[in-house]
């Protein structure tokens, strides 16, 4: 730690921070433009100057670039010195000569970094008078507009896309003041990452163009905290909706996983919620016709059906939550729920979550990923099966040019000095695929070769780092050579990384990732082991267990069950159409849940419409074990009153309780997911993934819209003059709402609330988060619990070559677990009773 004085105030701050960094971080404002807590400094805008004193006797000072200046201990610096903030008003002035000044028409007008700073110097009125600078602009592909004349030269662009995530049809041309972002000639850009620009790019240079075709400002939009749908990893996201339709899906923090930044896929994969052929109301299927029910209706056609059905089955999905999951095994009976996952791959995945749990090897958070020094990835394809590991994979393999810089005493931002310093110093990292992979670049070797191939490769090196490993016969000369070559590497690192997963297809590969990973342990190496799954909540469902989905095919098929329930599945994606197909009409009754239309639905007896992660809340677990909670955005009912689509667990319970009789128990999310830890214990860490209902600030709940909103009472004008009451939400602590709170103080906003969007006073562009993402924000945690004793070695018939291939028992030592995940506000309650409101720690 170190102290400095900023304007006659004393501050403990972290000594290893530059001074802009370390002002941030206690809250003070310091204009900047070229500077990202992810890509560290490099001193072009000059907009962040400060003055220097050498002392406290020191009056007269001097002019320094805070982002390129160590907070020292004993620093004295002044951020209102009068000729710090004129130079500060100066910079935006010549930032903006040729800037077109088109806030009105641009799309980033209330979400702009350039706006927040030019009013907090105090630039607000324009000298200069000649012909402007013009640029044209480019076509960069269907989901990033491009507007060259907006730019300010601040280099964040090229130092991500380039430096950062490793692209390379995007750079800077030109000299002086006249210099251009861009591709050397118009296509769309090919890094899986190119999304992050728009907000990377502190102006209105990249755009998201998914956006502009629905396009609202950022205060006109409803937003909620989310979790992206779209693979396993997890990250965590913040949707925007207006008139009941996803305009935009922008980042959102998360200290231990995304942080800043997110795949193509996550930022832009959104239309299938705004898809216009989706259910939206209960159709009950009546010969060649299909006829439209209310919610009741639909209730007591399906509870007729199913009390005269002699056995009725229910066929999960990974894509499903967890609650919805369990409302479906509580209607249908453990015994007679089935994963909707086919054999093989319930089988790895169980395979993988017995590595994770029994394995004694640490699971490290995709941030942690990031500071590994040597990574093997073992059959999996991840820039396509879990890209933000791949993104985190690469920032690992710089680690080896930071580490060369901190030898020489270089701060871990002085970035320019640090790829000077490594030039193309890399840590190993090691490739198996049937394939190329967009890692190829990057990897010191790559193997290409079937999976079976892969796998003795990998139980070849387990063997070698330790004897008592299975062995593996029949390799050639020259790929022992590159055994020996890997092995050398993962042994001389002191953090090694194993990452496989299950969509190799392998049993064998997750058990050779697991042998190479205890064999490094062995060896007294801190080494990490990371499974990727296929679907963002296939853990999540592991852990709750239950059959094959083609044990529930066979049920069909036999006659034994004769009405099946399927939840978000399409279960053409797990299993032969043809077997489905033939499946199902054996089936008196298909029931279909879903928010999709699916060629499911063709066959289905009856549809319950189903809402989207954007309509509903549940909570979903990660690759790593991490529980996490989604919340609604919007009630897709409040913009058409025909509307008839109820979470997944809420349809599935009300069915259960007419068929039983009864009243409806779960009221609210929190009762369903209280009914879970109960029925399966080992889902206790799911109560703690985010505040219960009674979470309030100041006895508020907290506002899904921006103070600002407006339009709200036009918005149903069409329909009626009467503004209908805002719908209200009893499962969560947030509101349908501009009222309520979303002004929190100086303590919820160091402790990152869920649902605190990005803006603070004075600062409503997406960099204003960086303001609370440095030391003293503890931002959105959450803690894996698992016990993890030493595990026996897996052996695997891929062991030996093929003509002498025999099963052997692999079978690990089972224990209890708490597959908990913790991502609260931070680490203390308050004492008063209902109050969640916690301390950083």
């Amino acid at each position: 730690m170190a102290t400095i004085h900023v304007d006659g105030k004393e501050y403990e701050v972290n000594g290893a921070d530059n001074l802009l960094e370390a002002c941030l971080s206690l809250g003070l404002d310091i204009p900047y433009f070229c500077w990202h807590p992810a890509l560290g400094s490099v001193g072009a805008c000059r907009q962040c100057a400060v003055k220097q004193y050498q002392n406290a006797e020191d009056t007269r000072g001097r002019l320094v670039m805070s982002c390129m200046t160590p907070a020292s201990d004993g620093t004295f610096i002044s951020i209102d010195d009068s000729e710090a903030k004129q130079f500060r008003e100066s910079v935006v002035e010549w930032l903006m000569t040729n800037h077109p000044h088109d806030c009105p028409v641009c799309e980033e007008g209330g979400n702009c970094h350039l706006q927040d700073m030019t009013v907090m110097t105090g630039h607000s009125f324009r000298r200069y008078r000649f012909t402007k600078r013009t640029h044209r602009n480019q076509d960069l592909g269907p989901f990033i507009s491009h507007e060259m004349n907006r730019c300010i030269a601040c280099y964040r662009c090229v130092r991500y896309y380039k430096d950062y995530a490793d692209g390379t049809d995007l750079g800077v041309y030109g000299a002086h003041d006249n210099v251009y972002f861009g591709r050397p000639e118009d296509g769309t850009l090919e890094s899986e990452f190119s999304g992050n620009l728009v907000e990377v790019c502190p102006t209105g240079v990249f755009t998201d163009k998914t956006h502009s075709e629905r396009y609202n400002r950022k205060w006109d939009m409803q937003f909620a905290p989310s979790i992206c749908q779209q693979c396993s990893i997890g990250c965590n996201i913040s949707p925007g909706e207006r008139y009941g339709e996803l305009r935009r899906i922008e980042n959102r923090y998360n200290g231990t996983v995304n942080r800043y930044f997110l795949c193509d896929r996550g930022r832009f994969g959104y239309g299938y919620v705004n898809l216009k052929d989706r259910p939206r109301q209960p159709v009950q299927r009546r010969g060649d016709d299909l006829i439209t029910l209310n919610a009741e209706q639909a209730m007591q056609g399906a509870a007729d059906i199913l009390r005269q059905s002699k056995k009725v089955i229910g066929i999960g999905s990974p894509r499903a939550s967890i609650e919805s999951n369990f409302a479906l095994r509580e209607l249908v009976g453990a015994d007679n729920f089935y994963t909707g996952i086919a054999k093989g791959e319930q089988a790895r995945l169980q395979m993988m979550l017995k590595v994770l749990r029994e394995g004694g090897i640490h699971t490290p958070s995709l941030r942690d990923i990031e500071s590994y020094d040597a990574v093997l990835v073992l059959g999996e394809d991840i820039t396509q099966t879990g890209a933000r590991v791949a993104l985190a994979v690469r920032q690992a393999v710089k680690g080896k040019a930071r580490e060369m810089a901190a030898a020489q005493k270089v701060a871990d931002w002085q970035i320019a000095a640090i790829l000077n310093i490594g030039q193309r110093a890399k840590h190993p990292l090691f490739v198996t695929n049937v394939d190329d992979t967009r890692l190829d670049d990057i990897a010191a070797w790559t193997y290409r070769a079937p999976v079976e191939d892969q796998a003795r490769l990998g139980f070849a090196i387990a063997h070698a780092l330790d004897d008592s490993a299975p062995a593996v016969d029949g390799l050639s000369q020259d790929l022992q050579g590159k055994v020996d070559v890997i092995v050398q590497a993962l042994a001389g690192a002191k953090k090694p990384l194993i990452i496989s997963g299950t969509n190799a297809g392998s049993m064998e590969i997750i058990q050779a990732a697991a042998n190479v990973a205890k064999a490094l342990k062995g060896r007294g190496a801190d080494v990490g082991v990371t499974m990727v799954a296929r679907a963002v909540n296939s853990v999540g469902l592991g852990m709750i267990g239950g059959g094959s989905l083609e044990e529930a095919l066979d049920e069909l098929e036999s006659g034994a069950a004769d009405a099946v329930i399927v939840l978000e599945n399409d279960l053409h994606r797990h299993a032969s159409a043809a077997r489905v197909d033939a499946a199902l009409a054996k089936a008196p009754l298909v029931m279909v849940v879903d928010h999709q239309r699916t060629a499911i639905m063709d066959k289905a007896h009856l549809v319950l419409s189903a809402a989207s992660f954007a309509e509903s809340d549940g909570t979903v677990v990660n690759n790593e074990g991490r529980a996490q909670r989604f919340f609604q955005v919007y009630d897709p009912a409040y913009y058409d009153a025909k509307t008839v689509m109820l979470e997944s667990w809420r349809w599935l319970h009300s069915l259960h309780s007419t068929v039983n009789n009864r009243q409806v128990d779960w009221t609210q999310l929190d009762h369903v997911i209280d009914a879970a830890i109960a029925a399966l214990p080992q889902l206790a860490g799911i109560k703690d993934a985010a505040p219960d209902a009674t979470f309030r600030i100041r006895g508020q709940k907290l506002a899904r819209e921006p103070h600002r909103y407006s339009g709200r009472t036009a918005m149903r004008a069409n329909i009626s003059v009467h503004e209908p009451r805002q719908p209200q939400d009893k499962d969560t602590m947030f509101a349908f709402s501009m009222e309520g709170n979303n002004q929190p103080s100086a303590r919820v906003r160091r402790s990152r609330s869920p649902g605190r969007r990005a803006g603070t006073p004075r600062r409503h562009g997406t960099s204003s988060r960086m303001k609370w993402a440095g030391n003293c924000a503890t931002a959105i945690r959450a803690f894996v619990c698992l016990k993890r004793p030493p595990a026996d070695w897996s052996t695997s018939r891929r062991c030996r070559p093929a003509s002498r291939r025999k099963r052997a028992n692999g079978e690990l030592r089972r224990t209890t677990i708490c597959s908990a995940a913790m991502s609260c506000l931070s680490a203390r309650r308050c004492s008063r009773a209902g109050c969640l409101s916690r301390t950083s720690s």
